[in-house]
């Protein structure tokens, strides 16, 4: 077989490449309507994508043995975990730009695609640093722990609507684009025709004092995209540095990220619903990232100091699905008590 800078047969990595564009344009097929996602339908779909991250790892497991199995399946379970708190946030911007449930899938599918190109990006750059040496693990480590003692500060906090006017990437795209403040479709941008046309409707006549003079305007779904794209930014300084602790090999990192990422826009229509029964969910997430946080600090010391407890691979697979387990079991042994009533 013939190898190349990324460690694995070329065979490897076109068979990555294939899966992921087949699965992905099957998607875009069976969803190209703008049309709301049912929670049964989300639910199949979101087994569709586990199927297929399983048959990458079978032929991970058949070609190169079970540990790099194990990395692989480490990583995609961790990814998709740590994306969980990322999909509230979505849910918390859709609300507040009032996005209709038929629109949503739209701007999920441009999140993945931005998602999927900033994690290369990523996967690259921590890949490189960790290959200077030791010390990086160690950095790292802090950093991961930082992510989960920050997530465990903003735990009580109320997340449910935002005001992100004064967001970076709302200013920014306002910055660029004259903005027009209604839902027209699926448009993110309108021409000066169809302002004008707009604005000769009706229910828009309270709107007569918009400039018609721009040549493009932005509606609130390319706002609401613009903050997602960054917001998603944010959150991959949390989880490519958690992934890369798993396995520094990049076609494991970044195969573990796509395929979960792949998934996450019928995820977030299961999540939508089950939010308020997953209540201990994010506490197991927190505990993943300190795991992770540990297990790089160890390695740091077995490098640096030649002491230190070696985490294997399948280990770290069976530490991450039983903390996820551990959360799901709490939060139906103990959901959420509800607020009482104000009868004064």
């Amino acid at each position: 077989m013939i190898h190349n800078s990324l460690g694995f047969p070329i065979e490897t990595i076109l068979v990555f490449i294939i899966l992921a564009i087949v699965a992905i344009s099957i998607d875009l097929y069976a969803h190209h309507n703008d049309k709301p996602i049912s929670l049964t339908n989300a639910i199949i779909w979101s087994i569709f994508w586990i199927v297929i991250a399983l048959c990458f790892a079978l032929f991970l497991y058949i070609h190169h043995g079970a540990e790099i199995a194990s990395l692989f399946l480490t990583g995609y379970v961790l990814e998709k975990a740590l994306s969980i708190d990322n999909l509230f946030v979505i849910m918390a911007l859709f609300s507040w730009f009032s996005i209709p449930e038929n629109y949503r899938h739209r701007l999920l599918y441009l999140g993945v695609i931005g998602a999927i190109i900033f994690r290369a990006i990523f996967v690259i750059i921590g890949t490189e640093l960790l290959a200077l040496g030791p010390w990086m693990e160690l950095v790292f480590s802090v950093a991961v722990a930082y992510s989960g003692i920050m997530m465990l500060k903003n735990q009580n906090h109320d997340q449910t609507i935002k005001d992100y006017s004064h967001h970076i990437a709302y200013r920014i795209a306002n910055r660029l684009f004259p903005t027009y403040p209604k839902l027209v479709g699926h448009h993110f941008f309108l021409s000066r025709k169809q302002v004008q046309n707009e604005l000769t409707k009706p229910e828009n006549k309270n709107l007569s004092n918009i400039n018609t003079n721009k040549a493009l305007y932005a509606t609130p779904l390319f706002l609401c995209i613009v903050v997602i794209e960054l917001s998603d930014v944010m959150f991959a300084f949390d989880s490519v540095p958690a992934v890369i602790a798993v396995s520094q090999e990049p076609l494991i990192v970044y195969s573990a990220m796509i395929f979960a990422i792949l998934g996450l826009r019928t995820m977030y229509f299961v999540l939508e619903a089950m939010q308020q029964y997953l209540v201990h969910l994010g506490k197991a997430v927190i505990c993943l990232l300190f795991f992770i946080a540990i297990k790089l600090a160890l390695n740091a010391s077995n490098h640096l100091f030649g002491y230190g407890i070696d985490i294997t691979p399948t280990m770290s697979l069976y530490i991450v699905l039983g903390l996820l387990a551990l959360g799901i079991i709490a939060s139906f042994i103990w959901p959420k008590k509800n607020k009482p009533a104000n009868n004064s």
